[in-house]
């Protein structure tokens, strides 16, 4: 979607989300973020539209890419007043190895890993940051009945979801691994430490992370007096403010089809607040064994796949780590049952299922009142 401008020519910005991250793992999650292993379906192509606005130059937007916690990120930002760009580069570099360093399932010296590796009840410290993502993810996890579950990496290691063979265990490996998740024995002990009820279980945050993550790049970027930005990691984004011709951020969702990478809907974010759109899909990572499809969210109650032909769940919320949990949390639950939840949660999401080989649409009803689709 490219138009003339009136003094210089233009093209749309494309960030390609790749698959799944690989440096953080995953957990239930896109094929999100996010990660955390590889595969993640974030889902999410992001374009950026730089117009000129009428003859007179605007402020240049700065550019930031490059990989990421095993994928790519973009970052697009202006501001009227002078910004030390080196120093939001720096900072920006700083903030991903602060993160890496925090969250990576891929680091044996990480603190999540760290957490997971000690088998012991006793109290063990994590930080502020951990421990507000696992009071998220509760939240979530009562709310979604179970679905979503922080604690499945087992489940994933055993399906194969985190290597290079994926295949289906038997019944008794799969009730066996069941045995060893569960949310309810993972607890907040207080503001910086978590405790374990048994002293094995393994917890995996890639399904809330890479939102975690945008939103942590966010506040560097505010830190530093900038106001209007695009910030984007594997798909996963978050925008504030406007483009420096006062119209509006607009990003492109990808059509959930295994192989394609083509156009489904763009929205235009709203310039008066931020906000962030999280996708989590089935249509990326999953494998085939005796004449079926296995896709990688799991169910943490049933220790297996999702069976519903629901491809792809779409969230807009304020905050991206509530967005990519709940994308993530609505995908595991299914069209039904997730529309009735987005709608008690108040959430703005977007369903679309694969029927007969057709995409088919439903949204919650703060995501219909939200506006922000401007192209079907």
């Amino acid at each position: 979607m490219i138009r003339p401008a009136p003094c210089r020519d233009y093209a749309p910005r494309d960030f390609a989300a790749p698959s799944f991250p690989a440096r953080f793992s995953a957990s239930s999650r896109k094929p999100r973020r996010r990660r955390f292993p590889p595969g993640w379906p974030g889902i999410i192509t992001a374009f950026l539209f730089i117009a000129a606005a009428g003859c007179t130059q605007p402020p240049p937007v700065q550019q930031l890419k490059g990989f990421a916690q095993g994928t790519s990120y973009h970052i697009s930002y202006w501001s009227p007043a002078p910004v030390d760009a080196q120093a939001v580069k720096k900072a920006v570099a700083d903030e991903f190895a602060s993160l890496d360093k925090l969250l990576s399932n891929y680091r044996p010296d990480s603190v999540i890993e760290s957490f997971n590796r000690h088998a012991t009840t006793d109290s063990q410290e994590v930080g502020p940051e951990i421990v507000q993502l696992v009071k998220i993810a509760e939240t979530v996890h009562k709310a979604s009945q179970g679905c979503y579950d922080l604690t499945i990496k087992p489940l994933f290691t055993l399906w194969g979801f985190n290597g290079e063979t994926p295949a289906v265990p038997d019944d008794k490996a799969i009730a066996d691994t069941l045995k060893q998740i569960g949310m309810e024995k993972l607890t907040v002990v207080d503001d910086t430490h978590l405790g374990k009820k048994q002293a094995t279980l393994q917890t995996d945050l890639s399904s809330i992370a890479q939102g975690y993550s945008v939103e942590s790049l966010s506040r560097v970027l505010e830190k530093h007096g900038i106001g209007d930005y695009m910030v984007e990691i594997g798909g996963e984004l978050k925008t504030r403010g406007q483009k420096p011709d006062q119209t509006a951020w607009r990003i492109a969702l990808e059509k959930p089809l295994p192989g394609e990478h083509t156009l489904h809907k763009i929205l235009a974010m709203p310039k008066a607040s931020p906000l962030a759109i999280m996708t989590s899909g089935t249509y990326r990572h999953y494998f085939d064994a005796d004449g079926r499809r296995y896709g990688h969210i799991l169910d943490a109650r049933t220790g297996r796949p999702v069976t519903h032909d629901l491809v792809s769940v779409t969230v807009a919320h304020p905050d991206p780590t509530v967005a990519d949990a709940w994308s993530t949390a609505l995908l595991c639950l299914g069209e039904a049952q997730g529309l009735k939840t987005a709608n008690a949660e108040h959430l703005a999401a977007l369903f679309i299922r694969l029927q007969n080989d057709q995409l088919v649409e439903s949204q919650s009803d703060s995501f219909a009142a939200s506006n922000l689709v401007t192209h079907p």
